[in-house]
């Protein structure tokens, strides 16, 4: 008799939008979906959201399903499943959402900080696949990282290693949604980055973005920057080049400190691709120790927009 694949269900908890999937132990996604988080309307309310989208996988598909893998911003205790204050989810605090989400399904669960489970899944799946030491980094409405050395994750004393969107590079800039300031995330999320290209759009009034975008510039975002810099709008390539600048001093700073030189990036803000990893390389390269300078390398993930699922799913097959 053949033996019968093995899958788990991987959900990938996001400040917008909850990714969920049905995925194989090859990596395979047999099913996916998403439903809004509802992030403003307080943590019981997005619980309730996780429930629906995995109460819905489950209903439609009846396969070997070894349990349920989460990817969560903020501080993850992982023996515990415990998930502390994610910067972008107002009135969180502390939440076991591995005890609320097992108690309902009842099936193992494990959780993990949301970039870990996506360097989990590029180191097994992805661009990762060959390498023995990275740092994944996700661009999204917050800014992650994960730290993978000799091919194990490193969590860190208490599991909160990797807040790479936390390195101050302005300790007199912007206040952060962690209660820091000048933060990467300050410069970098996509809430902060399309805020100060609003603003400088009043001064670069013959920019692509300013004569086609709505009134209010409601509609701007990454992928809207993105087309103006393929249609060649040199305010716009400005902005991708800042922003590389501002992620490749915090990235040195990682380098230097880890001595580990290759970046994987992803999530939505790493749709800006070549511009915007060639600022980063280049910036690096700049600052980092001279003996590491030769070594950096910056890669696009692969897995994309599936890299939080797979990830997720992962952890149920992780041995770490």
């Amino acid at each position: 008799m053949a033996k019968k694949e093995k899958y788990a269900l991987g959900v990938d908890l996001g400040g917008t939008y909850i990714k969920l999937g049905i995925v194989s132990a090859s990596g395979r996604i047999k099913k996916k979906l998403s439903v809004d988080t509802k992030v403003n309307e307080g943590p019981a309310k997005i619980i309730s959201q996780i429930k629906k989208g995995i109460k819905e996988l489950l209903n439609k598909n009846k396969l070997n399903i070894q349990g349920i893998g989460i990817g969560s911003p903020g501080v993850v205790t992982v023996k515990k499943g415990i998930v502390e204050n994610p910067p972008n989810f107002p009135g969180w605090g502390k939440v076991n959402l591995g005890r609320i989400i097992e108690k309902e399904f009842k099936m193992r669960v494990h959780v993990e900080n949301d970039a870990n489970a996506a360097a989990i899944g590029e180191m097994i799946f992805g661009a990762g696949r060959r390498i023995d030491s990275f740092i994944m980094i996700t661009l999204g409405t917050g800014v992650g990282g994960g730290i993978i050395l000799k091919r194990k994750l490193y969590r860190g004393e208490f599991g909160a290693a990797g807040e790479i969107g936390h390195i101050t590079i302005n300790h007199k800039g912007l206040k952060c949604n962690c209660g820091s300031y000048g933060c990467i995330e300050t410069y970098a999320g996509n809430n902060y980055l399309i805020s100060r290209v609003k603003e400088q759009l009043k001064q670069n009034r013959d920019s692509v973005l300013w004569n086609e975008a709505d009134p209010d510039l409601s509609s701007l975002s990454p992928r809207v920057i993105s087309e103006a810099v393929d249609a060649g709008d040199i305010f716009a390539l400005s902005v991708v080049n800042d922003l590389g600048e501002y992620l490749g001093a915090a990235f040195a700073s990682v380098s230097n400190l880890l001595d580990v030189s290759t970046f994987i990036i992803g999530g939505g803000v790493a749709g800006f691709g070549e511009p915007l990893f060639e600022s980063i390389e280049r910036t690096v390269k700049e600052r980092v120790l001279t003996p590491l300078s030769p070594r950096v390398k910056v890669k696009a993930a692969k897995l994309k927009n599936d890299a939080g699922i797979k990830g997720a799913s992962a952890l149920v097959f992780y041995k770490s």
